[in-house]
């Protein structure tokens, strides 16, 4: 893994549904292999600011560059196709597939992506569950489904949503696991989360979001002095 490697830069980025102004100068960087979070009460931006780097809302104005190449007047294919994969807060399981089915749906975007093996590897809940299903998933089990599904792309940027809202500790924990996992083998993951339990040890860099602002970023080594500004905005 290459160390402070820039990966992704977003300089001055506003984004808008149709006249509606949601993001308003948004500024971040992530470097090759970190694991970044976006922090912030529901409607700060977050989920928007990983719309917005897919290319996923109405008008991007600003600058988003994705390994040295702007990106904001991309298609989302063409976004894709620099090895991004973005996994929504709905996770967008097929319910007539089964999970193997679900598993093979995405094309590859980028060569390196992981194989069926692999993924069953990391994921051994869906190993057991291949050929159930996308309805007879339990929660968690369409969650890692809806993460192992972008491994399988080529993707090496992977925007993550909520992924563990709603669920059991057990399956937060699995998904902590992969988290790790995922880093360890050198892949960039941002993360919208409101479970800071579930975040604070898993980042490496941390942007707190207000009104589709950027108001604070902070390194995981600042996290014990930051905790009074965290609790300021976000009540943890």
């Amino acid at each position: 893994m290459a160390e402070g490697v820039e990966f992704l830069r977003i300089t001055d980025l506003h984004a808008f549904y149709g006249e509606s102004h949601i993001l308003h100068g948004v500024d971040l960087r992530v470097n090759r292999g970190e694991v970044v979070t976006l922090l912030g009460r529901n409607g700060a931006g977050r989920t928007t600011t990983l719309k917005s780097i897919m290319g996923l809302v109405g008008r991007r104005t600003g600058s988003i560059m994705i390994n040295g190449s702007e990106s904001v007047a991309m298609a989302p294919h063409r976004i894709a196709q620099m090895g991004l994969g973005y996994c929504p807060e709905e996770r967008g399981i097929f319910a007539s597939l089964t999970c193997e089915e679900n598993l093979m749906l995405p094309p590859a975007v980028a060569s390196g992506g992981m194989t069926i093996d692999e993924i069953y590897a990391m994921f051994p809940n869906l190993a057991e569950r291949r050929n159930s299903q996308g309805t007879r998933l339990s929660g968690g089990e369409q969650q890692m489904l809806a993460v192992a599904r972008i491994l399988r792309t080529g993707a090496r940027l992977l925007l993550l949503d909520e992924i563990s809202e709603g669920l059991a500790p057990v399956i937060v924990q699995a998904l902590a696991r992969m988290i790790r996992t995922l880093r360890e083998r050198g892949f960039t993951v941002i993360m919208v989360e409101q479970n800071f339990r579930f975040a604070a040890p898993l980042a490496d860099q941390f942007y707190v979001m207000e009104h589709g602002r950027i108001v604070e970023g902070f390194r995981a080594s600042e996290l014990t002095s930051k905790m009074g500004m965290l609790h300021e905005y976000l009540g943890v």
